[in-house]
């Protein structure tokens, strides 16, 4: 994917959708897009990581799992989607075969183990080939991921390159930035991964990434319809505040926390909403009209991706919301909610989680 066309194309967007959200009074989280270089001194790691809280307990686990670390998610039909955005409609029944699901997100632990068995470099600590992005401003050419900074005011608007900045050296090991680290954060979920960071991890493992369906229905744990589905959640990790400058922290982190803080849902599964968003199989398609589209069925009928143009940015379709959704900005801490994600393109409030198919 050409980043060159990707970042002019996110700028452009971000300031379309920004203007029609203001007058809407409805402001929705925006891809994190090109900005200025900074000194890395500048980057604020608090906002990756700003607890002393390093690890939560959870239940021993499921015994009967063909892995540790899975819990069953039993087959079942539902109604998917949601009314919120334009994009979660319409809301339409699927039917979904059970998996087993990481009953956390991939954790920087268990991430740094395949690394050290494999020797993968994930796309954040990748150079960037010249020959395709030689557009990019120089240090966007360096290796390195978008982080997210709290501004201390806002001087443009609300021009998200006031909180997102792309830090060369940042990535799943520096989240921050190179002088930050993962030091005595094991148990926190990786970020700064790509699509084809999280496939890699699936496949060494002998899993594969859930698509949106059966990420939605694992989500909503067979219920039909969530109690208070569309208010902030008590029991996740959310921005208490007014994004981007003031959060409270009452959930008892202003960034990430580390995994099964919060209590699971009813088949076992922790951090669904909130924290970080979640990575699928499912291509992005922003209208689903009808559901001969094969948005998000379910994996033996899943959608193949569609023949796009060459350097036409494609995008995956990501679930859950994240430490950064707020009432006034990114209502999508919701199990129907849903949002692009450039396949390419490492941030630092993005992880994923795996299953597996019997």
């Amino acid at each position: 994917m050409q980043k060159s066309r990707l970042y002019l194309l996110l700028g452009g967007l971000c300031f379309i959708l920004m203007a029609g959200i203001a007058r809407q009074f409805k402001a929705v989280e925006t891809k994190a897009v090109e900005t200025k270089a900074v000194e890395t001194k500048a980057v604020e790691t608090t906002a990756v990581v700003s607890s002393s809280t390093l690890q939560c307990d959870l239940p021993l686990p499921d015994a009967n799992a063909p892995k540790s670390g899975m819990v069953w998610v039993p087959p079942g039909q539902f109604d998917m989607g949601d009314s919120v955005y334009p994009e979660e409609k319409p809301v339409r029944n699927v039917q979904v075969k059970g998996f087993w699901m990481d009953r956390t997100e991939v954790t920087n632990q268990e991430f740094a183990a395949f690394v050290k068995a494999t020797g993968y470099v994930t796309v954040a600590e990748r150079p960037v080939d010249p020959k395709y992005h030689a557009s990019l401003p120089e240090h966007m050419r360096q290796a390195g991921a978008v982080v997210f900074k709290m501004p201390t005011k806002l001087t443009q608007g609300d021009d998200p390159r006031q909180w997102w900045q792309y830090v060369p050296g940042a990535n799943w090991q520096h989240p921050g930035g190179p002088a930050s680290n993962i030091e005595k954060h094991g148990q926190f979920p990786v970020v700064h991964i790509t699509y084809e960071d999280a496939l890699a991890y699936a496949k060494w493992k002998g899993h594969t990434l859930p698509t949106e369906a059966q990420w939605e229905w694992a989500a909503r744990a067979g219920a039909k319809e969530l109690p208070s589905q569309h208010d902030q959640p008590a029991n996740a990790n959310t921005w208490q505040g007014i994004f981007p400058m003031a959060n409270s922290a009452e959930d008892g982190f202003a960034g990430l926390a580390p995994v099964g803080c919060y209590g699971a849902n009813a088949w076992g599964l922790f951090d669904m909403i909130g924290n970080v968003w979640e990575m699928t199989a499912d291509v992005f398609v922003a209208e689903r009209v009808t559901a001969n589209t094969g948005q998000g069925l379910d994996p033996d009928s899943a959608q193949k991706p569609p023949t796009f143009k060459a350097g036409t940015p494609q995008a995956r379709v990501i679930k859950g919301g994240s430490f950064l959704c707020a009432p006034n900005y990114c209502m999508r801490y919701r199990a129907g909610s849903r949002q692009a994600q450039e396949e390419d393109l490492a941030v630092s409030h993005l992880g994923f989680r795996t299953i597996f198919q019997p």
